[in-house]
């Protein structure tokens, strides 16, 4: 049965949906994106394998190479089936460190990208992103807009130096940035963690800022299968918040203190706590046995963050599910202390809690979208909003403002300690 699509779902951004239902980004078929892609990353990753290990410097995050790939090949590139087209290399070294501090070896990152074809996620941002996932799961890739992709550039040394001081955050994990140039367009690139893992059905989701003003689900986001439900649907729905265990709870906190405490020296706002809720009683397995499975083909994602649907076992996913823990899960992310193989295999390197009915759930969360600064435009924006309405229930001023209200509303309202128990 063929799905009817609206003029807004056919057309966002740049991203475009044919009457036969083929994606389009920047008039460039959403194919021949993904394939270049990994011809690309093939190369970028391949290359450095020559390049000997060593401290950055300064002049490596500003770094940027250009490979020309022709379609008969040349001495370092393959022929290809599509058109001519250059592939820009940001920080490649940098990146490279990036990496090796979550864990992630060359040939692993060169086997999720180049093994199988990507896959293009079927539930876009607002912004008109798209967004592919590699085939095991482990990795999405974003397309992002100029100003974004020269922010995080720019943001890569303060970066460098809070995953050196703590490698245990919230905030994206970017493993590379790219440009790939085609038919005059230029679609900029970025790698990050997938932070659901696909295996595991998400039943809940929420992009919470720590706001009330306007921060409800539109009735087009509520019609989805599964819904990315904002701060006042939280509340409604979670009155009572979600308990987990004293000692987790007292971690997480501490990691999104830091985290917003980075972000804020940045002068980045409107970022927010994206959080997928599974929900053990609604599934016999959270691995997928005697449970009804999803197709895979059919993923879905908030923010570009993560694919939520579960996979059968034996594909590719299923087998690599277990690397995918050591890197990118929530619980490694907030302190070491809960690195254990038990807690990991029982909830897939989730938080273990408990819902406002009382029923177990593991939580996956992560802070997103923040490649936004606050300069001149948002100043403008803020402005123009404070003149007509209070202030107090608006989006604040200034991101110290902001990081304040955001953690005071996670901490007193999102999460809430179990003082009883040491273990839920």
């Amino acid at each position: 049965m063929s799905i009817r699509l609206s003029d807004k779902d056919k057309k966002l951004g740049h991203r475009r949906i044919g009457e036969e239902g083929e994606t389009t980004y920047k008039k460039i078929t959403s194919n021949q994106i993904m394939g270049s892609i990994q011809l690309g990353i093939q190369y970028a990753v391949g290359g450095l394998a020559s390049k000997p290990e060593r401290d950055l410097l300064i002049q490596d995050f500003m770094t940027v190479e250009t490979k020309v790939f022709t379609c008969d090949g040349a001495n370092l590139t393959p022929a290809h089936r599509f058109p001519q087209f250059s592939f820009k290399i940001y920080a490649p070294i940098a990146f490279r460190y990036f990496r090796d501090v979550f864990g992630i070896q060359p040939e692993d990152f060169m086997l999720s990208f180049c093994s199988s074809p990507l896959r293009e996620l079927s539930n876009p941002g607002a912004s008109g992103s798209i967004f592919y996932v590699t085939d095991d799961d482990e990795f999405i890739i974003k397309t992002v807009t100029h100003k974004e992709a020269e922010f995080l550039q720019k943001l890569l040394p303060g970066y460098y130096m809070n995953i050196v001081q703590n490698p245990r955050t919230l905030l994206p994990k970017f493993f590379g940035l790219y440009c790939y140039h085609c038919n005059s367009k230029n679609i900029r690139l970025v790698i990050m963690n997938n932070l659901f893992p696909s295996w595991i059905e998400i039943h809940e989701k929420y992009d919470l800022k720590g706001s009330t003003f306007k921060r409800k689900a539109s009735s087009v986001e509520r019609d989805k299968s599964t819904p990315t439900f904002k701060d006042l649907d939280f509340m409604e729905l979670h009155p009572n918040g979600i308990i987990i265990d004293q000692e987790m709870y007292e971690a997480l906190c501490k990691t999104m203190e830091r985290d917003c405490r980075v972000l804020q020296s940045f002068k980045i706002m409107d970022y927010s706590l994206l959080i997928g809720m599974h929900i053990i009683s609604k599934q016999s397995d959270i691995f997928g046995n005697n449970a009804t499975l999803k197709n895979c083909n059919e993923p879905s994602t908030s923010n570009g963050s993560a694919s939520t649907n579960m996979v059968p076992e034996g594909s590719s996913t299923s087998k690599n599910k277990k690397r995918l823990l050591y890197h990118t899960t929530v619980v490694e992310s907030i302190d070491k202390q809960f690195m254990n193989q038990e807690t990991i295999q029982k909830t897939s390197g989730g938080i273990p809690a408990k819902s406002n009915k009382g029923e177990d759930v593991i939580l996956f969360i992560g802070i997103i979208d923040i490649l936004q600064s606050y300069k001149m435009m948002k100043k403008i924006e803020h402005t123009v909003k404070s003149v007509f309405f209070d202030s107090d229930t608006i989006s604040v001023h200034r991101p110290d403002f902001y990081a304040t209200r955001f953690l005071t509303f996670m901490k007193k309202t999102v999460f809430q300690k179990n003082e009883t128990s040491k273990k839920i």
